[in-house]
């Protein structure tokens, strides 16, 4: 599975290949990172038959990751093959005017920080599986 993580700090790259390491080493999860939302849509306009998944910060400078999902959701969201990436919305902010907003824009799950690695690793060997 290729998931395209998108934060703009860049100690998340390094926690994500630490806590995935043996994932990542038996190929069941590729990960890529972008530092922006225009980075990610950059990324996506290259690879999007690839990503199967979107994990992305809410709170970046530039394009917020509301505006991402939302652009994601406008321009990969109607098949024809390949499937629309999912797009899981990452925050520190667990309040629920901003998990009402990702939901309304099309997010497929929400997550908050510090990211809970053991639930996060469930859902996406389930999201594998389907």
């Amino acid at each position: 599975m290729k998931i395209l993580v998108v934060d703009d700090e860049p100690d998340v790259r390094v926690l994500f290949e630490q806590r995935f390491r043996r994932e990542i080493r038996q190929g069941e999860f590729t990960f890529s990172f972008a530092y922006s939302g225009e980075e990610a849509l950059a990324y996506l306009h290259g690879h999007a038959s690839e990503v199967v998944l979107i994990l992305s910060d809410i709170n970046m400078p530039g394009m917020s990751g509301f505006e991402l999902l939302r652009r994601v959701k406008q321009e990969y969201g109607a098949p024809p093959p390949p499937a629309p990436p999912l797009v899981m919305m990452v925050t520190a902010y667990g309040d629920t005017e901003s998990y009402n907003q990702a939901m309304q824009l099309g997010a497929d799950d929400f997550l908050t920080k510090p990211v809970d690695f053991a639930a996060l690793k469930e859902k996406l060997i389930s999201l594998e599986k389907q």
